[in-house]
């Protein structure tokens, strides 16, 4: 089957807990969570402007346990954009994902002209075991960008996904459809509160 060249696929990694699904639900419909629910895999679609014409940006939200690496290999392979997501309160969450960091590095091969960003999530939080200059280090040793965000109070993460597209050098992404809102952003926005029988 070829590849639609119509998606933008970003692939979410990291230790289960870390906030995945949070800063992915945070980011597509605007939600937080307080409950932990374990993720097996999801996809979520957004439209983005892609090369001046519209295109979906598919994000795969993966399981956090190392129970499917068949199913992670295959995001890798698939993934244009990666987010290597740990907690700032976890240093086993930033450590676990070296071995997904060197699996991109091996199904991927140069991943200079790749997109990936480190993040470390719950920045909001008190009880911290990594300080962002810990991040920092890790990202530059993998020659990767770096984030702290927080799910809960909704802190960079807009910023991150805009972030991650911008770092995308073979063809231009973007959040923005036109500058605007798409046409069906605002018919979404215009039917909020109405129903309607299709």
């Amino acid at each position: 089957m070829p590849e639609q060249s119509n998606d933008y696929r970003v692939v979410v990694f990291g230790a289960a807990g870390v906030g995945k699904s949070s800063l992915v639900l945070r980011f597509v419909r605007g939600t937080f969570r307080e409950t932990y629910i374990p993720t097996i895999e999801d996809t979520y679609r957004q439209v983005i402007s892609c090369d001046k014409s519209i295109c979906t940006l598919q994000i795969t939200d993966t399981t956090g346990s190392h129970q499917f690496p068949a199913m992670q290999r295959l995001s890798i392979s698939k993934g244009h954009a990666f987010i290597l997501v740990y907690s700032v309160t976890s240093r086993q969450s930033m450590e676990d994902l070296q071995p997904i960091f060197e699996q991109i590095c091996q199904i991927k091969g140069d991943i200079q002209k790749i997109p990936i960003m480190l993040v470390g999530n719950k920045s909001d939080d008190t009880q911290r075991e990594l300080d962002a200059s810990e991040g920092q280090a890790l990202a530059s040793k993998w020659k990767c960008s770096f984030m702290e965000t927080s799910a809960k109070m909704n802190y960079n993460v807009q910023e991150l996904f805009q972030e991650l597209l911008n770092l995308e050098k073979r063809r231009t992404v973007s959040l923005q459809v036109d500058g605007k809102k798409s046409k069906q952003q605002k018919k979404k926005d215009k039917l909020q509160g109405k129903c309607s029988v299709m």
